[in-house]
């Protein structure tokens, strides 16, 4: 969520970021409705202000051993113009009491308003953030790693892993329907260590590892951006209340909603390892074949809580950003790196860099990572703040990285290491994880 100083001191800002993201937004309308809730507000105060003044009034005035009464008294006033005084007053204040009911109510619907239209506001990207429709505008940054030559007719991971007995994709149909999957074996052995690998690399650089519920209250999904607008990518359990996550940034970064945290204690960084679900909803025939886009898959994901300062943001930024490179480049993985364009922005990220890694069966890099940054977008949502050096409270600045995401990190792995047998050379890195193991053979 914006800061609604920032969109009345700069409302052109948030109308290109509307534009240029593709994210609907009336930015008029929200501040008319905050013109309107400010008058509100300030009638309000003024009149609760009046009721306790004649509530004061009356109350003297019905007391014939009160000074006021007294002062009455002394001013020539007759009991009979002071009982007519007290009664007029008492009308008054209910006039004062029926108004302040009106405004009230209008108060209620007016604040509602305002807060659904705060939701919508997108937060403006930054400025070296390429311009750009779709995924297809994002910009390269660089590649590292050369994708593998085939001196035979490589196949992909479906065709071997099904050769091998590691991957059962009509299993997985039959039990939940399509996009669903099962590992066997030494596909689940794979799996896990990639998984595992990606965890031993966090905690080993400071993160703090968290096992993190998958089934969070709607609210925590409003709170980090997901809803409202992303309710058909989640499984919901409406009767609850509750959705499953997409990923493990919405319980780790919403673990600290409305705390105020230590200035001290910051950078916070934590790393959760979890099941994912998401609905692909819409994506019907696209990138659908084998485990690229499927249903539930699990992942490791990384968030930081970091001070509110651009700068320091920007160094973490790129700290989560190499943490994954790092990964990659110990499972031998080709990859490159994109700036994501504003059309491929959500609603709440600055900045977003992708790692697309190269998959032979698709003849392109494939998404496997998205690193971004929200500054305090998400905080204000989640009323998660910290006390500076000067005792001020401000909001937290918000990140999150994957680090690996599997089992769509085994196209690659089981493509690039494919022999010419049908067999899969394990990559080194991964091997003490998999008792040693170097190759997957047909049995």
């Amino acid at each position: 969520m914006l800061d609604i100083k920032v969109i009345r001191d700069n409302p052109d800002a948030v109308r290109r970021a509307s534009e240029v993201k593709n994210i609907a937004c009336d930015v008029d309308a929200l501040l008319a409705t905050d013109d309107r809730r400010r008058a509100i507000q300030q009638e309000l105060d003024g009149q609760r202000h009046r009721q306790k003044e004649l509530g004061g009034q009356i109350a003297q005035f019905k007391n014939p051993k009160s000074k006021g009464y007294q002062r009455a008294v002394d001013e020539g006033m007759a009991p009979e113009q002071i009982a007519a005084s007290c009664d007029k007053m008492l009308a008054d204040s209910n006039a004062v009491k029926a108004r302040i009911k009106e405004l009230e109510v209008e108060d209620q619907q007016v604040q509602a308003d305002f807060e659904r239209r705060m939701l919508t506001m997108p937060q403006p990207p930054a400025p070296e953030v390429p311009v750009g429709r779709d995924d297809t505008e994002n910009v390269e940054l660089r590649k590292v790693g050369e994708p593998r030559r085939f001196d035979f007719e490589p196949k992909d991971h479906v065709a071997l892993g099904t050769a091998l007995g590691i991957i059962d994709i009509e299993g997985g149909v039959k039990l939940a329907g399509s996009r669903n999957y099962l590992l066997k074996g030494a596909g689940a052995m794979l799996h896990q260590a990639v998984l595992r690998l990606a965890v031993q690399m966090m905690v080993e650089r400071g993160f703090e590892l968290m096992s993190v519920p998958v089934l969070v209250r709607d609210a925590m999904m409003v709170g980090t951006g997901y809803f409202p607008g992303g309710e058909e990518q989640a499984y919901r359990c409406e009767r609850d209340e509750m959705s499953l996550v997409g990923t493990a940034e919405v319980p780790l970064t919403a673990y600290h909603g409305d705390e105020i945290l230590d200035a001290g204690s910051l950078p916070r960084k934590y790393v959760a390892m979890s099941t994912c679900f998401r609905r692909e909803a819409g994506a019907a025939g696209k990138d659908t074949h084998g485990l690229y886009r499927i249903h539930a898959f699990d992942k490791v994901e990384q968030v930081v809580i970091g001070p509110n300062d651009e700068s320091s943001s920007i160094a973490l930024h790129e700290e989560i950003l190499r943490n994954a490179e790092d990964l990659m480049q110990k499972l031998e993985l080709p990859y490159r790196v994109v700036n994501v364009c504003t059309g491929d922005l959500g609603q709440g990220q600055v900045q977003k860099f992708d790692i697309e890694t190269w998959m032979p069966s698709r003849g392109t890099y494939g998404e496997t990572h998205s690193a971004s940054r929200f500054y305090e977008f998400q905080a204000r949502r989640l009323n998660m703040r910290y006390r500076d050096g000067d005792k001020k409270t401000r909001y937290c600045h918000t990140l999150n990285n994957t680090v690996i995401a599997s089992p769509r990190a085994l196209i690659p792995i089981l493509e690039l290491n494919q022999n010419a047998d049908g067999s899969v050379t394990i990559p080194a890195v991964l091997r003490p994880l998999m008792g040693g193991r170097e190759r997957i053979e047909a049995p």
